[in-house]
């Protein structure tokens, strides 16, 4: 038999083992109620499992889970995923003239063909017809729950007046593959989840920063590695909110998204880059729905959110002229709370910091300003940017070019490698002048500038 390149033959033989535990179950809580008999669930499972029901091979990564209802709802979460008749077999076996069979809950979706189950699931599995004990189940949805907390599962939000434990029981998928595949998985980038991951192959060495800015860069740094010790200590924890909030703001190419991004590697943080185009939706309440899909992934990851070109999103709330602007600024004020509530390193990037919410701008920790280089700064991103396998011909004085041409870090890098690229065209070892000025000159017509 072949095995997924991550899964071991332990882990196949565990969820093979939780499959036969969880269907005896099943069958002993079906045969109950149609039987009419009463039988203490827990000493059922104390009687017939020897004691310990919880296989710690699939529970491996959640150490917290703790008792046999939270063990047996996340093997309902896992079921569909694996064995997708798995519940039609059971009930079937033991109503074979079919019928309804509403206690046992469960719904049927758009594209998979069997049941999945649902709050209500669980709540006829662990607790049958004792209301104490579906309370009792109901509080493990909760979201003072680790399953909530650290989003591994969830009950699927329902229609206003249907039951909440009518929802399906969901289970993140990065979590379902560590548990199946022992590997952790990325978030696909869409709709329903519009941030992507970003990374660097660059150093802070090949950054250059104006000395007030990489100052401030600083003390983010230093909230990053001891931020945790703030809220160990005893007046301090009480007032302080979690979390650490930054405005980047200055023109394009000055290094904002290269910062953040190594930020996150050298504290080894996932950097995701929320999608405004993803985000920002017509309609009304989506902009909300969208942008929560990334925070809540994002509290149990304690990933960096960077929100580029934030006055899109985070802009200034206007005077109530329409229905459309009551709800913009109903948005706005969602995001001023969700940003306030969010306990990692959040870094909103803009090019005008006037074109923020007012409101915005008081929350933030530190605003930091990434200005246009000077002559120094411009000379060093030049001599930094040179590639190292090419000459530069005796015509080239960048100690004229960095004093001549204001130009961004991105923009000089853009100019290099236009250079370097013609250089291998003509099949040369040597970057000429004329090539470099010719990528300033693209460089400037970006910007609607002549040389």
């Amino acid at each position: 038999m072949i095995y997924p390149l991550h899964q071991t033959v332990n882990t196949f033989s565990a969820i093979e083992q939780g499959l036969i535990d969880l269907k005896k179950i099943i069958i002993h809580r079906i045969l109950t109620h149609f039987n009419g008999q009463y039988v203490h669930f827990h000493h059922w499972v104390q009687e017939n499992f020897n004691g310990y029901l919880i296989n710690e091979e699939i529970t491996r990564y959640i150490p917290q889970i703790e008792n046999e209802n939270e063990w047996i709802i996340l093997m309902l979460a896992i079921v569909p995923h694996i064995q997708p008749n798995f519940f039609e077999s059971i009930i079937a076996e033991h109503l074979p003239n079919g019928g309804d069979f509403a206690e046992f809950g469960g719904v049927k979706a758009e594209n998979h063909r069997s049941m999945l189950p649902t709050g209500e699931t669980a709540q006829f599995i662990l607790a049958g017809n004792d209301i104490e004990r579906r309370l009792g189940v109901r509080q493990i949805f909760s979201e003072k729950h680790f399953f909530y907390r650290q989003n591994i599962l969830w009950i699927e939000p329902v229609k206003e007046g249907e039951p909440f434990m009518s929802g399906r029981i969901i289970i993140a998928t990065d979590w379902l593959d560590k548990i199946l595949l022992g590997k952790e998985s990325a978030p696909r980038f869409g709709l329903d989840f519009p941030a992507k991951r970003i990374t660097t192959t660059m150093l802070w060495e090949d950054a250059v920063l104006h000395p007030q800015t990489e100052q401030q860069v600083n003390d983010i740094k230093t909230w990053l590695q001891h931020h945790h010790l703030l809220y160990e200590d005893e007046t301090l924890k009480r007032k302080i909110k979690p979390g650490y909030r930054v405005l980047f703001f200055g023109p394009s190419g000055t290094g904002k998204t290269l910062t953040a991004t190594l930020l996150g590697k050298q504290f080894e943080k996932d950097v995701y880059r929320i999608d405004l185009s993803q985000i920002v939706s017509k309609y009304i309440g989506e902009t909300e729905k969208n942008l929560e899909s990334v925070f809540k992934k994002a509290e149990s990851k304690n990933w960096i959110l960077f929100f580029d070109e934030a006055d899109a999103l985070f802009g200034k709330r206007t005077n109530v002229q329409s229905s459309h602007d009551k709800y913009a600024n109903q948005e706005v004020s969602y995001l001023l709370q969700r940003v306030e509530d969010y306990a990692g390193l959040l870094i909103l990037a803009s090019n005008f910091k006037n074109n923020l919410d007012e409101a915005f701008i008081r929350r933030f920790h530190a605003l930091v300003h990434f200005p246009m280089p000077n002559f120094n700064e411009r000379l060093s991103l030049w001599q930094k940017s040179l590639p190292f396998g090419l000459a530069i011909d005796n015509s080239i004085d960048l100690h004229n070019i960095a004093m001549k041409y204001e130009l961004s870090g991105a923009a000089i890098l853009n100019a290099v490698q236009y250079a370097t690229l013609q250089c291998y065209a003509a099949k040369s070892d040597t970057i000429q002048g004329n090539h470099l000025i010719e990528g300033i000159r693209r460089e400037y017509m970006k910007e609607e500038k002549t040389l």
